[in-house]
């Protein structure tokens, strides 16, 4: 009985653990990891979303990440809008990144830290994979780069 007092606490305590993270789960956070810097959470957007193509395109995506933390709209953390459900690749902020694109991403995401911005991007706060288009009469295309083109919605 003593047992399964000390396992049943020991969940409990995962539990409460878990809970005060403060939603992490929701913003893509993995349990198993340490808990990600913002320079890791806008490195690891630049990596998969740019497809590690260009410093170019991983500038794009930076850009598109900072726009949103500026707006009322999105969450105000680097890592709370890249964690966003649906809006980044799937496991942005839990795959491994694996070749040299993770070198790449670190210098640009220093750059962006330090208040770079593609100019190309403007105000957009939205992107998708280059060749895609939509029937909207509500985007304005502003930029193709890295794999993706990019578009402010109004």
């Amino acid at each position: 009985m003593l047992d399964l007092t000390k396992t049943l606490l020991r969940g409990a305590a995962v539990a409460v653990a878990i809970t005060s993270l403060g939603g992490c789960s929701f913003f893509g956070m993995n349990f198993g990891m340490a808990q990600l810097s913002p320079k890791e959470c806008l490195m690891r957007a630049m990596y998969f979303e740019s497809n590690r193509s260009s410093a170019e395109g991983m500038l794009a995506v930076g850009t598109v990440v900072m726009n949103r933390v500026n707006d009322q709209r999105y969450p105000h953390s680097i890592c709370g809008v890249v964690g966003q459900p649906n809006q980044f690749a799937s496991g942005v902020l839990s795959k491994k990144m694996t070749d040299s694109g993770a070198v790449l991403a670190s210098q640009v995401a220093d750059q962006v830290m330090r208040g770079e911005r593609h100019p190309g991007v403007q105000n957009a706060m939205h992107f998708h994979t280059a060749g895609l288009r939509f029937p909207y009469d509500n985007m304005h295309y502003v930029l193709m780069a890295g794999g993706n083109e990019f578009y402010e919605k109004y």
